[in-house]
């Protein structure tokens, strides 16, 4: 870490320590393992622009509407960039834009006072369980002065919290920790898995779709956010190539700025398709449709999980256990060794070797 990230991160702990002893009030505090009464109202808060913590908060949506009876108000606070992410999805009343730059500004900040008006009964710091969130335990705080905050046992976050909660110790899953976050409410009574709307696509996707009906399909998505986490651009060639054997035809697909990587994988796999451009929902579609994704991992890996196709994610330089879907029909596989340990060496063989067989599996 460089010395101005590390002088960030203390002076982040510096203002949560702070900011809990201003915004410490009498009786807030619950004992560990309280049971919490069925709530009218809850928000749940994760304030972060990634389009995959915004799909990784829908677990919880589900549990407090599919566990808590009668089902409360399910409102969702997220970063204003992926806000279009959760907006209508049928376990959110309510999506809330939050714009976390003017924090810093405490009860006064943007948006705050509304969000006090709302007097939600829980508030859920949503935030992971191995590094402090300073901002999301601030929010979360901020917006429920008489609400029980629940979040993750992690200090000094901790100390905004009404009620912390371990991190279970049997997993290292994501989205499984951050949905017990609600054991206080719910006694670990919990949905699995990512979720997503019906999504909305126009005309031109549409008809893309109903051109391609009845054909054996795959999607290959070889970009990300995160170069360094990419698997280089040839393995998914010869996965795409893989999958041309087996009957289908993979269409490969891109985001902003990633028409040259999609067109590199395209020349090196004859038989694949240059998608059009898509949206968010479009994307979606796109991968129900096809009933295979192959990616990396990224925000169009938690998308395709949550839409239902079966997922093949490649992972490089991250932990896998922890940020994957390891569930059918979805495999996760981790190529970190073949493309640093061996220097890339039969990297593309394995993508080939990993495609085939999870076609085959689902043939």
């Amino acid at each position: 870490m460089s010395w101005h990230k590390r002088l960030e991160l203390w002076a982040k702990l510096a203002l949560a320590l702070v900011a809990s002893a201003l915004l410490w009030r009498p009786g807030r505090r619950r004992a560990a393992g309280t049971r919490l009464p069925v709530p009218r109202k809850v928000l749940l808060v994760r304030p972060d622009n990634r389009v995959g913590e915004a799909l990784l908060t829908t677990p919880l949506m589900r549990t407090l509407k599919a566990h808590l009876h009668p089902a409360p108000e399910v409102h969702v606070l997220v970063h204003a960039k992926v806000a279009r992410v959760l907006t209508g999805h049928p376990d959110a009343d309510a999506v809330i834009p939050f714009d976390r730059r003017r924090i810093w500004m405490g009860p006064l900040a943007p948006g705050i006072a509304a969000l006090r008006r709302a007097r939600y009964d829980v508030v859920v710091d949503c935030a992971n369980w191995e590094s402090p969130s300073v901002t999301s335990a601030l929010v979360s705080r901020l917006a429920g002065p008489k609400a029980v905050v629940i979040g993750p046992d992690l200090w000094p976050v901790s100390r905004l919290h009404s009620l912390p909660v371990p991190a279970l110790t049997e997993t290292r899953n994501e989205a499984v920790q951050r949905t017990h976050l609600l054991t206080p409410l719910t006694q670990g009574a919990m949905a699995r898995g990512l979720s997503f709307r019906e999504p909305a696509v126009g005309p031109a996707i549409r008809a893309y779709l109903e051109a391609n009906a009845g054909k054996r399909l795959a999607v290959i998505n070889p970009g990300g956010r995160l170069g360094p986490r990419r698997i280089p651009p040839m393995a998914f060639a010869a996965a795409a190539r893989a999958l041309v054997e087996q009957g289908r035809t993979p269409i490969v697909t891109w985001g902003p700025g990633e028409e040259a990587l999609a067109r590199s994988v395209v020349d090196a796999a004859p038989g694949s398709e240059f998608a059009p451009a898509t949206n968010l929902d479009e994307l979606a579609a796109l991968m129900r449709a096809a009933g295979l994704t192959v990616c990396n991992n990224t925000g169009p890996m938690h998308l395709s999980v949550a839409t239902g196709a079966p997922t093949l994610a490649f992972f490089l330089r991250m932990d896998m256990e922890r940020w994957g879907h390891a569930y059918a029909p979805h495999r996760m596989v981790d190529l970190t060794s073949l493309v640093d340990g061996a220097g890339g060496e039969a990297l593309e063989g394995r993508a080939a070797d990993e495609a085939r067989a999870f076609a085959l599996n689902l043939a």
